[in-house]
C-alpha cells in the first residue's frame, strides 16, 4: 500500500493511491486521523485502512496527478539520520582512512525539510549545497531494546529521501549539525511503502540519484555496512522509538564533494531526483534563497 499527505482546502490530507488516484481517507470514513503520523500514533491499522479504500465513494477520491505533495509524516517526534553507512562512500570522502565500528547518529530538524515536488533552496552563505540520496524508515510501533530478530517488526514502511548537505558548514566542526539542518534544504517522500510489500529490513533494493537527468550515484540497500536492523538495535540502546519518527539510512558514493576533476554543486534550476525500487522517485527542483 501506497500512504500519501498531500495539501487540500482543508489542510494536510492522508490518502491512499489506488491505481491513478488517491483516496482521501478521512472524506471516506471521518473516524480515520487525516495525517499519516496521526494516523500511526493512533495504532496504524493497515488493514482496516485497506477495508476503507475499498468501500470509498468516488467523492472521496482525486487524481494522482493533480495532488500537492505534503511531507509523509508532516511532524515526527524524531528525525534521525545515519552517516557513513556505505564503505564505498566513506573512501570518498575525509573518513576514508577512519572506517566506522559504529553508527554514525545525527539529527535533522524539521524546519530543514521541504515537501516533495516543492524548491530545495541553495542559501546565500554557500555555493557547496550537496545531494545525497536515501531509503528512509519510518517508525509504526514504540521501541526500546530491540533485538535483529525483532527490530524490523517496528518499521511502518520505507520511502526516498534527499538529504541536502551545505559541505563547508557540515566540515566546519566534527559536528555535522550546522550543515545538515539549512532551511529547506531536505525532502522525502513523495509517499510511504508499507513494510509488507517491500524485503524485510528494506534489503536488496536499488538506490539512485539523478541531477538533471544524469544518474550520479547508483547502488543496492545490500550494501549497508549497518542494515536496517543492526541500526535499529543500536538506536534503542539509548532512545525510545515512537510512531512516526523518520530514519534516514545513509547515503551511497558519487556525491558532489568527490567528483573529479571538480565537485558537482547543486544550483538554481536543477532537478535532483531519488529513486528506489519498489518505492518510487523523490523529485525536487532547486531555488535560489530570496
Amino acid at each position: 500500500m501506497k500512504i500519501v499527505n498531500f495539501q487540500s482546502n482543508n489542510g494536510v490530507r492522508m490518502g491512499v493511491v489506488d491505481g491513478d488516484s488517491v483516496v482521501d481517507v478521512n472524506a471516506a470514513d471521518n473516524k480515520l486521523p487525516s495525517e499519516y503520523g496521526a494516523f500511526l500514533r493512533a495504532g496504524g491499522d493497515v488493514k482496516a485502512l485497506a477495508d476503507v479504500v475499498k468501500k470509498a465513494p468516488a467523492s472521496a477520491r482525486v487524481p494522482l496527478a493533480g495532488i500537492k505533495y505534503a511531507l509523509p509524516v508532516t511532524s515526527p517526534g524524531k528525525v534521525i539520520c545515519l552517516g557513513l553507512n556505505y564503505l564505498d562512500h566513506v573512501k570518498e570522502g575525509p573518513q576514508k582512512d577512519n572506517i566506522p565500528k559504529f553508527q554514525s547518529i545525527f539529527f535533522r530538524m524539521m524546519s530543514s525539510f521541504t515537501a516533495p515536488g516543492a524548491p530545495l533552496i541553495r542559501p546565500k552563505t554557500s555555493i557547496q549545497f550537496d545531494y545525497e540520496g536515501e531509503l528512509v524508515v519510518i517508525i509504526g510501533k514504540r521501541a526500546k531494546h530491540l533485538t535483529l530478530e525483532n527490530a524490523a517488526d517496528c518499521v511502518a514502511g520505507y520511502t526516498c529521501g534527499m538529504e541536502g548537505s551545505i559541505r563547508e558548514y557540515q566540515r566546519h566542526t566534527t559536528q555535522w549539525g550546522m550543515g545538515k539542518n539549512f532551511d529547506e534544504t531536505g525532502s522525502y517522500g513523495p509517499w510511504v511503502v508499507t513494510a509488507d510489500e517491500l524485503p524485510r529490513g528494506g534489503k536488496g533494493l536499488k538506490i539512485e540519484s539523478r541531477l538533471n537527468g544524469n544518474v550520479m550515484q547508483s547502488s543496492n540497500t545490500d550494501h549497508f555496512m549497518f542494515p536496517v536492523a543492526e541500526s535499529l538495535v543500536y538506536l534503542t540502546e539509548g532512545m525510545t522509538l515512537e510512531p512516526g519518527d523518520v530514519l534516514f539510512t545513509g547515503t551511497p558514493s558519487g556525491v558532489g564533494h568527490a567528483r573529479k576533476p571538480e565537485p558537482v554543486w547543486m544550483k538554481a534550476g536543477d532537478t535532483i531526483e531519488c529513486e528506489i525500487g519498489g518505492i518510487g522517485v523523490l523529485k525536487n527542483t532547486i531555488a535560489d534563497e530570496k
